[in-house]
């Protein structure tokens, strides 16, 4: 939930969604995993062809599991999969703190291209902005390895749309996930929609009844703080004085400037 107003300055109520995302990316991960999808439309269907689901389901335990930014979202993510017994990797521009590695015994990658080149799954969980734009292109999802899996609750265009589908219909990529498209809401020919192997949402993860019940609650603060003239929290400013203050973005457009839509 972001506000703008003339004195230049945008703010959003930071952390009301993040359990909701992180929980979703949890089970998306499992969904692909453990083919899921599949074997309920089995049922759906009146079908019973247990072979041929189990064929492409795997137990998560032992996989190499890494999130592509660690901030609210991320970190949650990492912390709700340790149980799992899964090896944890993460990539972010800020490093998370020593204690929380060792606890989590999460592998710090100093690059992204690093991290795609060792994980069985790789969630992605960072802002769209200039440097994040189509960063799964081609080249990137071509480092993954051969029966990988993505889930991407971020933003759509972090993805090369045609790239993505590519890579499945190829079996290079084993899965996508996430409920985020570009541009949204996704036309009904979005080739997401038909591709093999995939287990989208649309954009909802965020939006749960308990979140709406945290979104609500932060705009009466930030509304609260504009109407008396009072600071807002520093957590919750992108903007401050027309200047990007949070760490998360950095300055630029990336929605413009693109003829594919991709």
């Amino acid at each position: 939930m972001e506000m703008y107003d003339d004195r230049l300055f945008s703010a959003e109520v930071s952390g009301s969604n993040v359990v909701s995302v992180a929980e979703h990316v949890v089970m998306q991960i499992l969904a692909l995993v453990r083919n899921f999808i599949p074997a309920y439309k089995q049922v759906i269907n009146g079908e019973w062809d247990i072979a041929r689901i189990a064929d492409k389901a795997y137990d998560l335990e032992n996989k190499h599991v890494g999130t592509v930014a660690a901030g609210r979202i991320g970190l949650r993510v990492l912390q709700r999969l340790k149980p799992f017994n899964v090896h944890l990797h993460y990539y972010d521009k800020f490093r998370l703190d020593k204690s929380i590695e060792k606890d989590l015994n999460v592998t710090y990658h100093p690059n992204v291209e690093s991290l795609a080149k060792v994980c069985d799954v790789v969630t992605i969980n960072c802002p769209l902005h200039p440097e994040t734009e189509h960063l799964f292109d081609k080249k990137m999802i071509s480092l993954m390895k051969k029966g990988s899996y993505i889930v991407n609750t971020a933003r759509g265009k972090i993805m090369d749309r045609d790239a993505l589908v590519d890579a499945v219909k190829s079996n290079h990529i084993e899965g996508y996930a996430g409920d985020v498209w570009y541009p949204q809401p996704a036309a009904k020919d979005h080739p997401w929609r038909s591709m093999p192997r995939h287990a989208m949402t649309p954009h909802y993860s965020g939006t749960t009844l308990d979140a709406q019940a945290r979104y609500a609650a932060g705009v009466q603060e930030i509304l609260g703080n504009w109407l008396n003239n009072q600071a807002q929290r520093e957590e919750y400013l992108i903007v401050d004085q027309g200047k990007v203050v949070s760490r998360a973005y950095t300055e630029g457009d990336a929605t413009k400037g693109h003829a594919s839509n991709k």
